[in-house]
């Protein structure tokens, strides 16, 4: 699984009747969930996550018994499976990562790269497997498919999930300089997080081509999303003083305001100089859906 590209018109779906009886891939384990897409995947693209997964996630993980984690989708090589651990494998004592794939072509083509129970790769989807991770990363493998696809697909990933689990659903692009990505829990979304380079973009409203299905289809006037980028936008105009002192002060002064205008945000402002934010899924849920 991996993005589909920037083709917001051909659109996959999942069958909205579960079947009465799943058939078995082997044992212990039902059909996988989902669609084999493009597969592209280029090192270091998901830097801007796993940066913010080792600065949040951290403690989630310490805490459990088996600190399991699932990256789905991880495209056409193994490497920001391979990447995650190394970020991560430092941090967490007894760290166990799954990539899954829905391609048992691609789980084939990276079995040189397996070292369980450190880090292995499968054949799953959106069921991931039959396994019970505490994190989940879903990068880049519902851009395809419909809002009510892609919904459905949260609620099963987040119904796999070991209690007290996370999982962190988004996208970016080919190099990972622009992304955008939900966390949400068992009881639904928690927040949005937007990222980037930021002297890679001209307003931070460039980041809505990122936005997960969830979101995307609603930024428009009347939509809580599209009136917090817009006020983004307005903080990043009046910040353009600071320009000279780089765009990562532009930034963090654009944020400063939107934390000052009453918009929820969350986390340390030391992820700011990061080109991140972080606001409560509350402020931007769509409305009248």
């Amino acid at each position: 699984m991996s993005e589909a590209g920037n083709d917001h018109k051909r659109r996959a779906s999942l069958s909205p009747q579960p079947q009465r009886k799943a058939p078995r891939l082997a044992a212990g384990r039902a059909r996988a969930l989902g669609l084999p897409t493009r597969g592209t995947t280029n090192a270091n693209r998901l830097r801007r996550v796993d940066r913010w997964i080792v600065t949040t996630q951290v403690p989630r993980l310490r805490d459990s018994a088996r600190p399991l984690v699932v990256d789905l989708g991880y495209g056409s090589s193994a490497v920001t499976t391979l990447e995650l651990v190394e970020r991560l494998g430092p941090e967490v004592d007894g760290l166990e990562v799954v990539g899954l794939e829905i391609d048992p072509e691609r789980v084939a083509a990276v079995a040189e790269d397996r070292d369980p129970p450190r880090v292995d790769f499968g054949v799953g989807g959106f069921e991931l497997a039959g396994l019970q991770p505490v994190l989940v990363r879903a990068f880049n493998v519902l851009r395809q498919y419909d809002e009510e696809s892609a919904a459905r697909a949260w609620d099963t990933m987040r119904r796999a999930l070991a209690p007290g689990g996370l999982l962190v659903e988004g996208t970016c692009d080919e190099w990972g300089r622009r992304s955008a990505w939900v966390a949400l829990d068992a009881d639904g979304p928690l927040t949005l997080t937007l990222a980037a380079r930021v002297s890679d973009i001209g307003t931070p409203s460039d980041l809505a081509e990122r936005l997960p299905k969830a979101l995307i289809h609603h930024n428009v006037p009347g939509q809580p999303v599209h009136e917090f980028l817009r006020a983004f936008d307005a903080a990043w105009a009046a910040a353009a003083g600071l320009s000279t002192f780089g765009p990562r002060q532009r930034w963090v002064a654009a944020v400063e305001a939107l934390g000052e205008q009453g918009w929820p945000l969350v986390g340390s402002s030391r992820r700011w100089r990061h080109g991140e934010v972080t606001v409560r899924w509350s402020a931007v849920a769509p409305v009248g859906a």
